[in-house]
């Protein structure tokens, strides 16, 4: 977990995680940056939503003075973050991790990542960059996540799966066994994942079937 002064992409619901996760390891929030103006010179638990996320002034801070963390729902709008902090300020957002995660040691973690309160990530699992781990999540051992995938609360990556590129898992769901799920796939949320999902795919249900 990263010490310095953090400015958050993203003043909503993700956000406002974001922020505690970073309070709850000690770690002061410089601000928010947000495009809706509406927010602009409002506080969030005393912390000042500053201007808009194009904003040179603030955005010459990070790398310097402070990191960055986008904390986006949208794949699309957080994927256009991490390429304008990485070309413009040639570096990789910072992780937010909660302070109640279980992450193993041995566990690649790329950059971007938020990992809420309860989540459980095993020994030599992978996971990408711009993940989203929402609460009480578990991504096994051994299982990789490509990158920008989206798992939601209290759902289960069993050991050795893969999930690949921009995959979203709704809430409670279970990939259950080595499998694999392409690229770009939807999983509905409760839905247990018993047999291979083919990229760009939505399934639901138990057993999951394409819809």
């Amino acid at each position: 977990m990263n010490t310095n002064p953090i400015i958050i992409f993203g003043a909503s619901g993700l956000g406002k995680a974001a922020l505690e996760i970073f309070q709850s390891n000690n770690v002061v929030v410089y601000g928010f940056l947000d495009d809706d103006e509406k927010l602009h010179n409002t506080e969030i638990n005393e912390v000042l939503v500053m201007g808009r996320t194009e904003d040179h002034g603030f955005l010459k801070l990070i790398g310097k003075k402070c990191d960055a963390f986008v904390a986006e729902d949208e794949r699309d709008v957080r994927k256009k973050y991490f390429g304008m902090l990485n070309e413009k300020r040639k570096v990789m957002p910072a992780n937010a991790i909660h302070a109640q995660a279980v992450i193993s040691s041995n566990a690649y973690f790329s950059y971007g990542i938020f990992a809420n309160a309860g989540v459980v990530v095993g020994s030599f699992a992978k996971v990408g960059q711009g993940c989203i781990l929402q609460s009480n999540s578990v991504v096994d051992y051994e299982a990789t996540l490509g990158e920008f995938v989206h798992v939601g609360a209290g759902s289960v990556v069993h050991a050795g799966a893969t999930v690949e590129d921009n995959v979203f898992i709704g809430a409670g769901v279970t990939i259950a066994g080595p499998l694999t799920v392409g690229k770009g796939a939807r999983i509905g949320a409760g839905s247990v994942v018993v047999e291979p999902v083919k990229a760009g795919a939505t399934v639901f249900g138990n057993p999951a079937k394409p819809i």
